[in-house]
């Protein structure tokens, strides 16, 4: 296996690896997952992110930023601190942000301002940002049109959604995160048919942990909880449905995921 493998959406601060966070970095360390990308979802997960970033310094980054399921608690304090947050050294991305029309966890006037105030610091701040985007990609894609020309990348992380909206992004120059959805018969299969459509500088892996346990697993944990050590089901499919070698899909990835956070080597 590559050793090599960059996981670019890891929710590390859940309270599902509360019990056990240096072994789960461990893990990952031990199956070639020597990057990761820690999400911040909120101001205080940020902060959380950031300081796990800082404890697995020699693997971690972090992202900071609010989920536009919270969007409806951010205040102008709570974008000062992202302010602050971004000029951390291992904060790499602004987000996560973006839209989701699916959950309705804020009100969608309320979403779009707050994903449009964090793009705005994200080109202030020189970022690229790390996007959601659910049931959105109209007015995800009309809005993220508005910056695109001045935001440093922009990756609509967790792409679950159809062609049109692939081609949307693609079109816009913005990157694609793929997660354990695409190993997921029930619901992931038109994904297969997309990832050859996505060019290799624009695909970039992830595990979204604790979720999305890949379904295509041999032997999955009881609790299924997923973590960054089980990123290579995530690769292998990608390889399968692509008609490319596991060493391939793992180093275009690696290397597109290492310029579009400017990871520094270690």
């Amino acid at each position: 296996m590559n050793p090599n493998l960059v996981d670019i959406g890891v929710n590390l601060t859940d309270k599902q690896f509360s019990e056990d966070r240096d072994e789960v970095v461990a893990r990952a360390v031990k199956a070639g997952v020597n990057t990761m990308v820690l999400t911040g979802t909120s101001v205080v997960e940020s902060q959380q992110a950031l300081e796990l970033a800082e404890k697995y310094s020699d693997y971690c980054y972090s992202t900071a930023g609010i989920h536009p399921h919270d969007a409806k608690n951010a205040t102008e304090s709570c974008y000062k601190v992202l302010k602050e947050l971004f000029q951390a050294p291992p904060v790499v991305a602004a987000g996560e942000m973006g839209l989701d029309f699916n959950r309705d966890f804020s009100p969608r006037p309320i979403q779009e301002t707050v994903f449009q105030q964090q793009l705005q610091l994200a080109v202030e701040a020189g970022l690229p940002a790390f996007c959601h985007e659910r049931d959105a990609a109209e007015r995800f894609t009309a809005i993220a049109r508005e910056f695109r020309d001045h935001l440093d990348g922009l990756v609509v992380h967790c792409f679950t959604a159809d062609k049109k909206a692939l081609y949307q992004y693609l079109d816009l120059d913005l990157h694609i995160g793929i997660t354990g959805w695409v190993c997921d018969e029930r619901r992931g299969m038109h994904l297969h048919s997309l990832l050859k459509e996505i060019p290799a500088n624009r695909l970039m892996i992830e595990t979204d942990a604790p979720w999305l346990l890949p379904r295509s697993m041999d032997k999955k944990p009881k609790s299924r909880r997923n973590e960054p050590a089980f990123l290579s089901w995530v690769v292998k499919t990608i390889a399968e449905q692509t008609g490319k070698t596991y060493e391939q899909v793992a180093r275009e990835t690696s290397e597109t995921a290492s310029s579009f956070f400017g990871l520094v080597k270690r």
